[in-house]
């Protein structure tokens, strides 16, 4: 059961970082490859109107989230999508069979609100720590960065799906350095913030 706990962890945060790229990319891996087999509750996926519909969403997100204020307006929507693509995702991957799983354990088939939950709570962390690092982006950058950051998430998405089906073990490192990431902003912002109030500080003292 680890490697579908995995795979639907990946796919989870991928969608915690763009909801459709994990949605779309099991769509057309299932449609055009043997990499992943849909459970027959999971099928729809690979129908191509669904596919078709999650590429025009995907089209719109792309847009929108690389335009300063606009990506702001546009995580506040996807505060409630992201979250639900990800139950959908971790529901979907991790009762699947994959080129690493060719037997899915039948906890995941006959419990199936347990990995749609645990979906939804792992894509909706990363989104808010997704949200809450775009604004300081922004910010720091007067705006120039927010296209830059929304590549390297959409980028991140597309690898972490991919290795969450393939090579699902690598999930772990992906997880981690995410983190450290995330850490590190969180840091940084803190630091900045004393520094700050120290400088007010200094200023009044004067």
């Amino acid at each position: 059961m680890v490697f579908e706990v995995l795979t639907g962890t990946g796919l989870a945060a991928s969608a915690g970082l763009n909801a459709y790229i994990p949605l779309i990319i099991m769509g057309l891996l299932a449609r055009y490859t043997d990499l992943i087999e849909l459970p027959s509750g999971w099928q729809w996926l690979g129908n191509g109107w669904v596919v078709l519909i999650l590429a025009v969403l995907l089209a719109v997100e792309v847009v929108a989230d690389k335009v300063p204020v606009v990506d702001h307006v546009n995580d506040l929507v996807q505060t409630v999508v992201r979250p639900t693509a990800g139950g959908l995702a971790f529901g979907a991957g991790a009762s699947s069979e994959t080129v690493t799983v060719s037997d899915p354990g039948s906890f995941f088939s006959s419990h199936q609100w347990v990995p749609v939950v645990t979906g939804v709570v792992i894509a909706l962390g990363v989104h808010l720590l997704k949200s809450a690092a775009r604004p300081v982006v922004n910010a720091t950058t007067v705006g120039f960065g927010a296209p830059v950051a929304s590549t390297a998430e959409d980028a991140t998405s597309v690898v972490m799906s991919l290795v969450a089906i393939v090579l699902p073990v690598l999930v772990l490192a992906f997880l981690l350095g995410l983190a450290a990431f995330f850490f590190w902003f969180l840091r940084r912002r803190s630091d900045r913030r004393r520094e700050r109030q120290a400088a007010r500080a200094a200023g009044f003292r004067v």
